[in-house]
């Protein structure tokens, strides 16, 4: 179905098809239905992180579903989990349109679309209304206008209020479209940051103590390709000494080599088929890094199985889609998903695990 849907949502502007597409999933959460097929248990890509079982390493990356309005629909998709936002403390328009741009001869797009996002309030009630089984992170970022010396108080204020209705949250230091947000990327400021999203975590865990079910809220870092290698390799050692629960590599770059389209100078963040090399360089990088001990979820350039495979194999645990998504549509967590089957048989793995940095080990 989404062969001959895509053409039209492609004639109007990215962002009128991205509204369009979300409303239509908020409204008819069972329109997936119709564009993917059902997935069959798969238990040899089943993996359990954070203490929440993944039937299998295809998610949803932030950016898509930023308010939390389809996650019923999305998960319809296939998903194994969804990471909503960025959400914001206060609401905010986000930077002038237009702000998104398809790169059709490069598989990619660039947005520089600024945390535009109806704040957490609106998030948090409509995260309550979730009925479609699956894990849905919280990706939580500072508005534009809050200081960097000030950044924590956003930060905390995002972990006290999402608290009870997130799998895991994902502190986002990292978009190139918030003027200033990637100074928050160095040692100075994100030790801090990090430690006082953990205090507040812990903080919560105790008020939502529960003897049948202990509400324990993972929490990650996403980091961007741009940093140095040895930038990287430190952050990663720092925070895992810090006692975050993981990383997602990576946001979107603002580098632009090797583009052909006419939309390659657009500033903003680029994804897509070209930031695949980096983001797997990077998720190599990291599992080195922590010694593999820290699950790292890979982002960037994903359109199909050999993508994601090459991810795993990198070290990443769980992989994101993002622009592949919107390139492919929902079918794309199904040939995903049973791609990885077919090349966990091919090299004999037991499970997904056993796969996972194999081309580090090597």
């Amino acid at each position: 179905m989404y062969s001959w849907i895509r053409p039209l949502l492609f004639r109007l502007p990215p962002e009128t098809a991205h509204r369009l597409t979300l409303h239509s999933l908020s409204r008819f959460p069972r329109l997936t239905d119709l564009a993917a097929r059902s997935l069959p248990p798969a238990p040899e890509l089943a993996q359990k992180l954070w203490n929440r079982t993944f039937p299998h390493p295809v998610g949803l990356a932030a950016g898509l579903d930023k308010d939390a309005v389809a996650v019923n629909g999305l998960l319809r998709c296939g998903f194994s989990f969804l990471e909503v936002g960025t959400v914001t403390p206060q609401p905010q328009p986000g930077n002038p349109t237009p702000r998104l741009f398809r790169l059709l001869e490069d598989e990619a797009l660039i947005n520089r679309m600024g945390f535009n996002n109806r704040g957490v309030d609106v998030v948090y009630q409509n995260l309550l209304k979730r009925k479609h089984p699956g894990i849905i992170g919280v990706n939580i970022g500072k508005n534009k206008w809050t200081v960097n010396e000030e950044a924590q108080t956003d930060y905390v204020t995002l972990v006290d209020r999402l608290y009870r209705v997130a799998d895991y949250f994902t502190i986002n230091v990292s978009s190139p479209n918030t003027p200033g947000l990637r100074d928050l990327q160095s040692e100075h400021h994100l030790l801090p940051l990090v430690q006082a999203v953990l205090q507040a975590r812990k903080r919560q865990a105790a008020l939502h103590e529960d003897r049948v079910r202990p509400h324990w809220v993972p929490v990650l870092v996403k980091l961007a390709p741009d940093l140095p290698n040895e930038q990287l390799a430190a952050l990663a050692v720092q925070l895992q000494a810090a006692g975050v629960d993981g990383l997602i590599a990576t946001n979107t770059t603002v580098a632009r080599g090797g583009l052909t389209s006419a939309y390659q100078r657009e500033t903003g963040g680029l994804s897509g088929r070209p930031l695949r090399r980096r983001s797997t360089e990077v998720i190599s990088l990291l599992y080195r890094a922590t010694d593999g001990r820290l699950p790292i979820i890979g982002s960037g350039g994903i359109f199909d199985a050999d993508d994601a495979y090459e991810k795993i194999q990198a070290g990443a645990s769980l992989i994101q889609v993002y622009t592949g998504f919107i390139y492919r549509g929902p079918a794309l967590v199904g040939d995903i998903v049973r791609g990885l089957q077919q090349r966990l048989a091919a090299e004999g793995f037991a499970n997904i695990a056993e796969a996972v940095g194999s081309k580090v080990h090597a």
